[in-house]
């Protein structure tokens, strides 16, 4: 009598169904990872372009000071701080205001704030800079510049951030 081989067996089946069910798992995993890998770098690159922006208006304020900012006029520091401030700039953000503590809270000095040197960017003050797409609000977190024009440096905070850290400094050390 000869036997009928047709269809597929039950163990092929289940092996079938265990090896995929592996690579889905797999594939979950690593799927996951590269989400995790391309949300660090998109805001890498929102952070490295707002800073970008932010050196030129310090370095324009520090130019504006001259050569020894100790002996700076008041028009040339009014002049220095109107490079910072603006329409487009952003809003400084004082200790009063309602965003100040979560800025302590990320690591921005209250003095910062006191001295002036904070602004909070919104989503049309990155559009003003020439930075398209990038939100700016509550819900998507603030992005905020830290200004110091002795040292001519400018450090970007994000207030969401990425895994407990939010300034660009700080995210760049990130490796995953």
């Amino acid at each position: 009598m000869k036997r009928s081989e047709k269809g597929i067996t039950l163990v092929v089946l289940t092996i079938t169904i265990i090896v995929l069910i592996i690579l889905a798992g797999i594939t979950i995993y690593s799927g996951k990872d590269s989400i995790k890998r391309a949300n660090l770098e998109g805001l890498k690159t929102n952070m490295l372009l707002i800073e970008t922006k932010a050196r030129e208006f310090v370095e324009n304020a520090s130019f504006d000071l001259g050569i020894n900012p100790e002996n700076a006029t008041d028009e040339m520091k009014a002049k220095a701080q109107s490079e910072l401030s603006g329409e487009d700039k952003g809003t400084q953000v004082t200790v009063s205001d309602s965003i100040a503590s979560k800025l302590t809270e990320i690591g921005i000095s209250q003095e910062a704030m006191n001295n002036g040197n904070v602004y909070k960017l919104t989503t049309e003050n990155l559009k003003k800079m020439g930075i398209h797409d990038v939100e700016s609000n509550d819900e998507e977190g603030w992005y905020v510049i830290v200004y110091n024009v002795k040292d001519i440096t400018a450090e970007i905070y994000h207030t969401i951030g990425f895994q407990g850290k939010y300034s660009l400094t700080e995210i760049e050390q990130i490796q995953l």
